[in-house]
């Protein structure tokens, strides 16, 4: 069964970083748009940062020069690197991919304190 799993959240201080990962299982994922969103308390889920399936990226505006997404296809992960963090960053973050339907993982939390 399709499944993302992802790792790496917890609590930093203002301007510190942090790395995530996502690893997919099945190698479907290979060819999947994948990415990461999150979700702030009372706020709705939004982009972060995104591959397309030719390999482009976007960003939010928010997260643009501090955040950057890589992939290692050979190991079906996706990361998300986050420097000079923000107490506004924090957030359960949830990484995506899209093949036919939608695939979720089940998030992960930041909490930036300032």
């Amino acid at each position: 069964q399709a499944q993302l799993v992802e790792s790496g959240g917890g609590l930093v201080q203002g301007g510190g970083s942090l790395k995530l990962s996502c690893a997919a299982s099945g190698s479907i994922f290979r060819i999947a748009a994948m990415g990461w969103y999150r979700q702030a308390p009372g706020n709705q889920r939004e982009l972060v940062a995104h591959f397309t399936r030719g390999g482009s990226t976007t960003y939010a505006d928010s997260v643009k020069g501090r955040f950057t997404i890589s992939r290692d296809n050979a190991k079906n992960t996706v990361y998300l690197q986050m420097n000079n963090l923000k107490p506004e960053d924090t957030a359960v973050y949830y990484c995506h991919a899209f093949i036919t339907t939608d695939y979720w993982g089940q998030g992960t939390h930041v909490t930036v304190s300032s």
